[in-house]
């Protein structure tokens, strides 16, 4: 599949970020995937926008076409990292951003690390946890990632496969087509194809989030912020939401009855419309 249409970007620790651009004609906007997916999954996201921003996705350390030594620990931080180097790289000046789950945790410590990075922010269930979750709480993400069926015979078995099981049976045609394209490298000899998230990275992101540090930092992050949630309670339960809404300066929440975890790959033109209101809200007093 053909590469990023971006530049590609030196982060931390010998990461090197590949960035999709989606292209569009408004202000700039920053997207950045959940956890075992990559930028080009939020490109229907980005369509159902209308070309009202010009959107940038970004492939965080370990997913899809970013480059990333084998010894990188995954701690969050880095994430947001790659974040603030592609916003430096590509010069943005204030751009919006929208993050969902890890990448909701991401530009919310990359605003919070470096305020007046962004100008306004959309959050759809960020993983930035008040308190740690229950030992072992959370083992069955770990486990789940190390088990993950990884290689295809081709492209179109992987198809099949993620078709018929949850979540992925709840994506809209094009995100999973989506996430086909950008998420699995391919074997021109003899067509298989494998998960660029290797198992063992994403059990490492999700052990990495347990300790993960940002919910102290977000009073720090002083632009509007949406934290947008679905109404099934699938990851982040309702108090989380609040509490995370509670300790920015200027916040709201959004529910989106019907939709789980993740809304943005299940319903994307729902989650754009809302994404576009809410920065058409900011927008006067943010001085554009």
């Amino acid at each position: 599949m053909p590469a990023p249409s971006g530049p590609r970007v030196p982060s931390t620790d010998g990461v090197v970020v590949a960035v999709h651009d989606l292209g569009g004609d408004g202000p700039a906007l920053v997207l950045v995937h959940a956890t075992g997916f990559c930028g080009g999954v939020l490109g229907p996201l980005a369509t159902a926008l209308g070309g009202s921003f010009h959107s940038w996705a970004v492939d965080v350390r370990g997913h899809g076409h970013t480059t990333t030594p084998d010894d990188v620990d995954f701690g969050w931080t880095g994430f947001s990292d790659d974040v603030l180097a592609v916003v430096d790289a590509l010069g943005l000046e204030m751009p919006y951003g929208f993050g969902h789950s890890s990448g909701g945790a991401a530009v919310l410590d990359a605003e919070a690390r470096r305020p007046g990075t962004f100008r306004a922010l959309y959050c759809y269930e960020p993983i930035v946890w008040p308190t740690p979750p229950p030992p072992g709480s959370r083992d069955f993400l770990i486990e789940g990632a190390r088990r993950r069926r990884d290689t295809f015979a081709s492209r179109a078995e992987a198809r099949d496969n993620f078709s018929s099981k949850r979540p992925f049976s709840g994506f809209s045609a094009d995100a999973l087509e989506a996430y086909l394209a950008c998420g699995f490298s391919e074997d021109d000899t003899d067509g298989t194809v494998r998960l660029r998230c290797r198992r063992e990275w994403e059990a490492a992101v999700y052990r990495q989030g347990l300790v993960h540090t940002g919910f102290g930092r977000l009073p720090s992050v002083r632009c509007p912020v949406v934290i947008a949630s679905g109404d099934r309670g699938e990851a982040v339960d309702p108090d989380v939401v609040v509490r995370q809404a509670a300790a920015l300066p200027h916040s709201r929440t959004e529910l989106f009855p019907g939709l789980g975890h993740l809304g943005p790959l299940e319903d994307p033109s729902a989650v754009a419309r809302s994404v576009a209101a809410a920065f058409e809200r900011s927008a006067p007093d943010q001085g554009r």
